[in-house]
């Protein structure tokens, strides 16, 4: 058996293969391009790497065209986490020095020794690859959209506060696209209150609003001539060239979440579990595509539902020592899928009610609304895995049939 450890790096990547015994057998330092891939996979082929019997590989990240590159065909790669090689480059040497080609050595004795205690790439299809760099992009796009938005509303309460109460009963407030003209428009306190019913209802118009403009015109134009502290004329000034330049940012941020949003839904409804995820109650487009992006669709990833449940970080874990017994919330788990299972959770209790009754009992018995909320999330995620393994869709009366009956 030969292993193979990459240490990579921006420019280059140092290479190492060991036999069973630990003995080196090779070792190469390949440039990051097309030349560097093809002398990799030269190497791997000389000591044995067939389609049929792939070398094993270990490198310390899971993304980039290298990884993309050794992915091809039945080759296992091992996404080691960089805090695991550092515990093993402990048992090599005692002066913990550190070097490129000493830590490709680890990462292949990393596979020598404990290759069954750590998991490979999931072997997803090209498809459900897709739709994962779609969703986290819409996430993160999410994000940033809404930080941007706090950074406005933040300034705006230190010198435009009738903008706030003036955005304050529509939905999305400062994301919308009306709040958004208005604000460049008039940035500042002064210039809005000098705005006239024609202005509003042009902003308005131009914003895409078609009804009620008239009445809504008339309310903002009262909100922006009422009574409020101001700042002095010229801080006010240039507080209103902060927030148009955080405008910019906004729209931009909010124009690239729904382009995002408009790919995600695309690319997941072509996906086949598409049809078993939406069928779940909480579940729509965004949040369901979120949770696909994350599980993928390799059915060999999770032995079981409980090793599901622990990567989402919604099963409890157990810590025993002596007379001492904690169990407590998962802290190492998937942070994006464990945002959304609490987004479904909670979302879930509207569309369900078995899903409602479940969480009210799990309150009864002194949980907390956290608690209660990953404990039926936790339940959810179980469910899904049972579904997505046996190609059936979502039943509220075999998902809680005890729960569906106290609430009866």
């Amino acid at each position: 058996m030969i292993y193979c450890g990459i240490d990579w790096a921006e420019k280059h990547h140092d290479v190492a293969l060991i036999d069973d015994t630990g003995q080196l057998l090779a070792k190469r330092r390949v440039t990051d391009d097309a030349a560097g891939y093809r002398l990799l996979l030269d190497l791997l082929a000389e000591y044995g790497d067939t389609e049929d019997d792939p070398i094993p590989i270990a490198i310390e990240t899971s993304r980039g065209l290298l990884v993309a590159a050794l992915r091809q065909g039945n080759r296992k790669v091992f996404a080691i986490n960089p805090m695991a090689a550092a515990r093993y480059r402990d048992r090599h040497g005692a002066s913990r020095k550190k070097s490129d080609p000493g830590d490709a050595l680890v990462l292949a004795n990393i596979l020598r020794t404990d290759m069954p205690m750590h998991r490979p790439l999931p072997a997803d299809t090209d498809l459900a690859r897709a739709i994962a760099v779609l969703a986290r992009a819409q996430q993160d796009a999410t994000w940033n959209r809404q930080q941007i938005a706090n950074q406005v509303r933040s300034l705006l309460r230190e010198y435009y506060p009738a903008a706030l109460d003036a955005f304050a009963r529509w939905t999305n407030g400062l994301c919308r696209p009306e709040a958004l003209e208005l604000l460049k428009l008039a940035p500042t306190p002064s210039q809005a209150a000098r705005l006239t019913r024609a202005q509003l209802r042009s902003a308005l118009k131009r914003a895409g609003r078609s009804r009620g403009i008239e009445g809504e015109a008339d309310r903002l134009r009262e909100v922006f001539r009422g009574d409020y502290a101001s700042q002095p004329q010229l801080v006010e000034d240039a507080l209103g060239k902060q927030v148009f330049a955080l405008l910019r940012q906004l729209e931009a941020a909010c124009l690239a979440a729904d382009e995002l949003a408009e790919a995600v839904e695309e690319s997941f409804l072509q996906h086949p579990d598409a049809k078993v995820i939406l069928s779940f109650p909480g579940l729509g487009m965004q949040l369901g595509a979120r949770v696909l992006a994350e599980i993928g669709d390799d059915r060999q990833r999770f032995v079981d539902a409980r090793g599901l449940k622990a990567y989402a970080g919604s099963a409890p874990v157990t810590r025993t020592s002596g007379k001492k017994h904690h169990v407590g919330r998962r802290m190492v788990k998937n942070d994006r899928l464990n945002h959304a299972g609490y987004l479904w959770a909670f979302s879930a209790l509207r569309s369900s009610p078995g899903a409602d009754a479940h969480y009210r009992r799990r309150r009864e018995q002194g949980d907390w609304y956290a608690a209660a909320q990953r404990h039926l999330f936790n339940r959810l995620i179980g469910q899904l895995y049972h579904c997505l393994q046996a190609g059936e869709l979502f039943d509220e009366h075999i998902a809680f049939p005890s729960e569906l009956a106290t609430a009866a």
